[in-house]
């Protein structure tokens, strides 16, 4: 079982990074995240069940490896910011530097939802997650998940419709 799940986890790589940038907002601490939680799920490879959504069940480690980050380090805050890392775009022209803003646009008033938010709009705009999945891996009812959804989405056509 173990080659299986490692074979499912390096496809779900690009994915679990995308999540763990959306909680932390660091490139470094989002990939520490990403290899604890694979540390994890390869440790306790046994309580998965096949047949379910190994994406749920590893985006829920890795959300779990992040509270308990926060925990730990309570008092020390984010040492990275995602925005400022100049060499994540390095194509010339007009056409990446006007996607650009845009893109910076939509980043800050996503980062200005409250984490709750942020999340489940990870979770199900962008790794496609339904609204159950989103729940149990959040552990709150679907009605949450559903409720918070609905004002991140209010909030973001709100932010970008007055810039």
């Amino acid at each position: 079982m173990p080659t299986a799940i490692g074979q499912e986890l390096v496809a779900l790589l690009p994915r679990l990074r995308r999540f763990a940038l959306v909680l932390c907002r660091s490139q470094s601490l989002a990939d520490d995240l990403v290899q604890g939680a694979c540390e994890r799920a390869l440790a306790n490879a046994d309580s998965w069940t096949p047949g379910t959504r190994f994406d749920a069940w590893m985006f829920r480690i890795l959300r779990n490896h992040w509270i308990d980050h926060l925990r730990r380090m309570r008092a020390e805050g984010m040492a990275e910011d995602v925005t400022t890392q100049t060499q994540l775009i390095g194509d010339p022209g007009e056409g990446p530097i006007l996607s650009r803003l845009v893109l910076s646009e939509v980043q800050r008033a996503i980062d200005s939802l409250p984490q709750d938010q942020r999340e489940v709009l990870a979770l199900v705009c962008g790794e496609d997650l339904t609204y159950r999945e989103a729940a149990e891996i959040l552990n709150v009812p679907i009605g949450t998940v559903m409720s918070r959804l609905a004002r991140a989405r209010k909030r973001l056509v709100e932010l970008t419709a007055a810039a």
